[in-house]
């Protein structure tokens, strides 16, 4: 059977006016900014203040795309009689992300967390030669890093906050009974004896003895032979 003329047209046309009742889900980019998702691997942002220029992640790196400089510095010693100490200083960090796969090594063995994932996509260069971006442009996408996720409130507390949460407590109530006046002891008066004339406190007798105006009991009657 032989289709109908014009049949074709017919389908064109309801497709068409079908898709024309729907939504668009066309993103207008650039003048419309996607929504990544949170663990987005985009680039590497680089926390400087954190890097102790260990070299484990370039170290660590499968296409020795990271590239380090430093330099010792002698720091004179914190208190008097102490020694000079050498740290390290970060003179160049720089990453060719012509070469990066996005592995994302290099953040997992930081051990100081110093390279964080950032969403941002939008570093395409017009020369392969300058995809080598150095840690200056790292330390501004450092800010465009996405805050941590939530902790789970059912999950269990870090070892590290408990500890420092007991030692806190601890000190706490160290401080408060150190403050804290002491109780006498049941049965136990705190007035103080009252003073002589002389601006003494009088002296307790001594068993067997009779104080001045008085009478020693006789022997025999609690007294002393």
């Amino acid at each position: 059977m032989s289709p109908i003329p014009g049949s074709g047209l017919a389908k064109g046309l309801a497709v068409t006016l079908r898709t024309m009742t729907k939504k668009t889900v066309t993103a207008q980019y650039p003048d419309v900014q996607p929504e990544l998702p949170p663990r987005t691997r985009g680039v590497i942002g680089l926390f400087e203040e954190n890097c102790t220029v260990c070299m484990l992640c370039a170290r660590e790196c499968p296409d020795w795309c990271i590239y380090i400089d430093s330099h010792k510095e002698t720091t004179p010693p914190a208190a008097p009689g102490g020694r000079e100490r050498s740290r390290n200083v970060l003179d160049r960090f720089a990453i060719d992300f012509s070469l990066c796969m996005y592995c994302g090594i290099c953040i997992e063995v930081c051990p100081f967390d110093a390279l964080f994932w950032s969403p941002e996509f939008e570093y395409a260069e017009t020369d392969i030669r300058e995809l080598t971006h150095e840690r200056d442009k790292l330390r501004e996408w450092m800010w465009t890093v996405p805050a941590p996720p939530a902790l789970d409130p059912a999950a269990e507390e870090p070892k590290e906050i408990a500890a420092a949460r007991k030692a806190a407590e601890k000190l706490a109530a160290a401080q408060a009974a150190s403050a804290a006046p002491a109780e006498p002891a049941p049965g136990e008066t705190t007035a103080p004896p009252e003073p002589a004339p002389g601006g003494t406190a009088p002296a307790e007798p001594a068993p067997g003895k009779a104080t001045p105006g008085e009478t020693a009991p006789p022997a025999g009657e609690g007294g002393q032979a």
